[in-house]
Formats: C-alpha cells, sequence, structure tokens
C-alpha cells in the first residue's frame, strides 16, 4: 500500500492511558502518512457504538500531559509532522486522505463508518476516504487521568521563539499555548540580532517561512483563537507594551527570559505577567554534541551533510563524472573535508593549485596580467609576485575584476581539462575544490554545490593560529570574502568543522552515502537529471590575488 500524504489519526484511549499508548499508535501511523498526521482526541468514545459525536476534550491538566506524551512519541520518528487538535468544526489546511483509528476501537466494519462519520462531522472530510484500523496495544494499566485539574484561562497570552523547523517541543508549548488564552495569542518570533549567535544560524529558516509555518500550525490546532505573529528584534518585543497581556508561556529553559519581560513591564507601569511553564522534552535520538533536550539546532546539525535541495539540472554538464563543487571560506575546514572525499575514492581538482598555474611563465594569462598591472609585478625569473600583485587590487573592486576577468577564464579551461581526464580515466565523481567556487560562477560547472561553513570567531581563530595573522587582519579577510549565509543560499549540500573532527569525518561520510545512493537511483548515463527524483543553494584576502 501506497503512502499517504496526510491522515487522521482518532485516538479513543482515555487520557491516562495515552502516555502508554501513543508510541504504538503512532509508530504505526507513521508507516502510513507521510505528511501531517492529525491527531483527533476522543477519550471513552466508541467507534461501535451510536453516532459518534466529535467532542473536545476539557482544558484539564491530564490533557496537558496526554499531548506531552504524543509529541514525545512523535519525536521518535524524524519527519512524522503530528498535529494533535484542540478544537473542531473547521477545514484542516492539508485535508486527510486516510483515516485511522487505534486498535481498541471495536468492530472493524462499523468503526470504519463512524471514523468516516466524525471526520465529515469534525472536519468536512469527503465520503469514502479509506479508514485503517492500527493493532494497537492495550498496554498497561491507564494512568487516572486527573481531568478535574483544570487549567487556568486567560484573554490574552504571549510566548516567544525561533520556532526554527517545527518540532514536538514547540508543538507542545504552542498547544500549551491554545488552551490558556480564550481570545488572542500574541507569538514573538526572533528575527535579525537574536538570531546571530544560534548555532548553524544560516540553515535557520527565513522569518516568513517560519511565521507562515506556524500559523498553519495554529490555525490546525485551535481555529478559534486570534493569532498575532510579529518578528522580534530584541528580546522582549510587544510583550513589555501590551496592557491586554496576562500570561507569558515559558519553558525551564527561558523562564529567566520570562521573568525579565515582566521586570520591563513593571518599568512601564504595567502589571507582571503569570508565568506558565512548559517541561523541556528529551529528545530519544539526541547524538554526539547534540542537545539532550528536543531543539532546533540538533534538527539543523541532521540537515549537514543531506540533500538540501535538488541537484542542478543542466544539458551542459556531462552525464559522467559526476562533478561536485566544494567551497567556504577561510578556516572553513574546506581542504580537510576536499583531501576526506579524495579518500573515499572522489578525484579530487584544486582549482587553487591551477591558480598559481595560470600565472607561471608562458601560460595564456601570465602576458596579458603583466600588460594590465606593469612589469613591477615581476620577480626577477619573470613570475608574478603574487602580493604585489594583490597589493594593486586589494580594495579597488574594479581592478580585480579586470584580474579576474583574465585568470578566471583560463582557470575554467584547466578544469574542465582536468574533468575529461577524470571521466577518461572512469572516475564517478569529481570534487572541484574552489573558494571563489560561486563568485567566478564555475557552479554552472558542477551538479551539487557543497558549502563548508564555520561561525566567524571560530574562523578567526583559526586563521590567527595558522597564518599569523593579527584578528583585525583575520576579520577583514573574512569580510571581504563571500558570506557564509550567501553560499547556503546556493549550496545543495551544507558541512560544518566546528565541532571535533570525528564528527566532521561522520558528516562527511553521510555526504558521501547519501550522494552515492542518489547516483545509484539515475538512470545509465542521466545523471545529469537527478532532479527529477529530489525528494524533501571571492574576491581577493588582501595578500594574494584569486
Amino acid at each position: 500500500m501506497a503512502p499517504f500524504p496526510s491522515g487522521l489519526l482518532v485516538l479513543t484511549a482515555p487520557l491516562g492511558a495515552l502516555p502508554r499508548r501513543a508510541a504504538a499508535a503512532l509508530a504505526e501511523a507513521a508507516g502510513v502518512v507521510t505528511g501531517p498526521l492529525y491527531v483527533h482526541l476522543q477519550p471513552g468514545l466508541r467507534l461501535d457504538g451510536p453516532a459518534p459525536r466529535p467532542a473536545a476534550p476539557p482544558p484539564a491538566a491530564a490533557l496537558l500531559r496526554a499531548l506531552a506524551a504524543l509529541y514525545a512519541a512523535a519525536a521518535a520518528h524524524r519527519g512524522l509532522d503530528v498535529r494533535v487538535l484542540l478544537g473542531h468544526g473547521h477545514r484542516l489546511a492539508r485535508p486527510p486522505r486516510v483515516l485511522l483509528a487505534d486498535g481498541g476501537a471495536g468492530d472493524a466494519g462499523p468503526v470504519r463508518v463512524a471514523l468516516r462519520e466524525l471526520a465529515a462531522a469534525a472536519y468536512g472530510c469527503p465520503p469514502g476516504l479509506p479508514a485503517l484500523l492500527l493493532s494497537g496495544t492495550d498496554g498497561p494499566e491507564a494512568l487516572p487521568d486527573g481531568s478535574g485539574a483544570e487549567l487556568p484561562a486567560y484573554p490574552d497570552v504571549a510566548v516567544g521563539g525561533t520556532f526554527d523547523r517545527l518540532h514536538g517541543a514547540h508543538r507542545l508549548l504552542l498547544s500549551a499555548c491554545c488552551l490558556l488564552a480564550r481570545r488572542r495569542l500574541l507569538v514573538g518570533v526572533a528575527d535579525g540580532e537574536l538570531l546571530r549567535h544560534k548555532v548553524l544560524r544560516e540553515l535557520i529558516e527565513p522569518y516568513e517561512l517560519r511565521a507562515a509555518k506556524l500559523r498553519e500550525f495554529l490555525l490546525d490546532v485551535q481555529p478559534s483563537v486570534l493569532y498575532d505573529i510579529v518578528p522580534l528584534g530584541d528580546p522582549y518585543g510587544p510583550a513589555i507594551t501590551d496592557p491586554e497581556l496576562r500570561c507569558i508561556v515559558v519553558s525551564s529553559e527561558t523562564r529567566r527570559g520570562g521573568e525579565a519581560v515582566n521586570k520591563k513591564r513593571i518599568e512601564n507601569g504595567l502589571a507582571a505577567l503569570e508565568l506558565f511553564e512548559i517541561e523541556l522534552m528529551e529528545d530519544p535520538q539526541h547524538g554526539l554534541n547534540e542537545e539532550e533536550k528536543i531543539s532546533s539546532s540538533s534538527l539543523r546539525q541532521r540537515l549537514l551533510g543531506t540533500l538540501l535541495q535538488p541537484p542542478r539540472d543542466s544539458p551542459t554538464l556531462p552525464p559522467h563524472p559526476y562533478i561536485i563543487g566544494l567551497t567556504g571560506g577561510s578556516g572553513s575546514g574546506k581542504t580537510s573535508i576536499a583531501h576526506r572525499l579524495e579518500q573515499m575514492g572522489a578525484f579530487l581538482i584544486d582549482a587553487d593549485a591551477l591558480g598559481h598555474a595560470a600565472y607561471l611563465p608562458g601560460s595564456p594569462a601570465h602576458g596579458r596580467v603583466v600588460a594590465a598591472f606593469g612589469a613591477e609585478i615581476l620577480n626577477k625569473d619573470g613570475t608574478i609576485n603574487r602580493k604585489v600583485l594583490g597589493a594593486k587590487v586589494f580594495g579597488d573592486q574594479e581592478r580585480l575584476k579586470s584580474l579576474t576577468d583574465i585568470v578566471w577564464p583560463e582557470i575554467a579551461r584547466m578544469v574542465r581539462e582536468r574533468i575529461a581526464e577524470a571521466g577518461a580515466e572512469g572516475k564517478a565523481v569529481v570534487v572541484l575544490d574552489a573558494a571563489v567556487l560561486l563568485e567566478a560562477g564555475w557552479q554552472e560547472m558542477v551538479h551539487e554545490v557543497w558549502a563548508a561553513i564555520i561561525p566567524e570567531e571560530e574562523a578567526v581563530k583559526r586563521i590567527v593560529r595558522r597564518d599569523g595573522l593579527s584578528e583585525e587582519a583575520a576579520r577583514s579577510r573574512l569580510r571581504s570574502q563571500m558570506s557564509d549565509s550567501q553560499r547556503v543560499r546556493q549550496a545543495q549540500v551544507v558541512l560544518c568543522t566546528l565541532w571535533e573532527p570525528e564528527v566532521t569525518r561522520r558528516q562527511v561520510e553521510k555526504a558521501w552515502e547519501l550522494l552515492q545512493q542518489r547516483l545509484s537511483r539515475a538512470p545509465a548515463g542521466a545523471a545529469v537529471h537527478l532532479s527529477a527524483a529530489w525528494r524533501p543553494r571571492a574576491a581577493g584576502t588582501g595578500e594574494e590575488p584569486p
């Protein structure tokens, strides 16, 4: 049976039993649904009894525990998009294509009929949708519901965060907000300077995309609340000036931020907000150098080495060999990645070495460079003194372009010759190691761009240690180059050498293994058409010219 793009799972177990039964239900549903899995909680309902009438569980402590159990269970299935519905009577953003019920639902025939009736009444689903019964498990004895402990209610509630790649902890936090807010939820989404020190900030989704995903999730989960989603350029946002707010929802990690908001509110003559705290969720799959809690930074680390966008599909690219363009700024660890790829079987082309060859006497570029910049750039033996030449073009974009217009085409010609040599030798994969790959437009020669990135502070330390430059000179070098954010936008694969060498090695091996899988799926002689099968983007440094 082919998987469905979306589904509605009706869970009828008592809320106290859900923490025990959620894992089994979601594990089975994860093999059926590839997109959003909407979960409708109908505790105690007999689907094989009288016609079911949709009803939402009351906003009580037991419901919050059930939500925590469901989102924690979902975390064991990477990519499973679980949305536990707290309201009904509305159309869902991505209508379900299959209906599911847990194993305790009752007799199959009547249950399927009831499932369709319930889905139609609650969410306007069309009749005739496939209805499947999960095998489920009775599990241990149910825990007490404790449903009498009602959650507090506030007309207006606030919450803040980065909300990058919505994960289970985000969903629990937002669901708690939906249970507490009776009228409006103000959601502050970190942006700008607040992202500067985030791990792998270059991989954080744009604000507009994060806000759109938030709104879709919230409107699916609880459409009766008014959602006010705003960008945050500082840690406080409108929460310190909005007199209608009564509560702010925090985690144990962000409680101090909530207290700081209250301090500012009091300074502004406003009442302090009630702090409602949600527990952090443990990540059952956290790896080396990842946080033990579910976090966006861990999810971004897992993207390293994976295909972020489809390979280039260009009729000008040869089907064989398959060409990877590897780029990165000073101190990024690009060279060590290139050598690791060579060890795993890639044919390595070092564009920097070819660049040195382009300046040698007798090369096509040598005479043109001397004619353009004068004989004073020559050493006594007729070779070009690249430091003298670099001083002539540093800081002068027009002269730098004159130089690169001469040199870069010559390097590109030599690269093409080396690619042809690799093809003649039967090499399957070529890696073009080129710091200026994107600046020179050489991405037109490759099927995929792989970018090595590193935080600026770490790059500065490496350059100072390696090249003996001052910190100021190291920063100047980095800022004369393309930024990591610009590279990431054009890269198919991103790698980062921030952590121990073993972590980098595993990233590169993962990237190489996934590349081999892509190549094995491509039809013979059709490597350039890999994008059709895809699922899920320098100026000189001052010392030497490019």
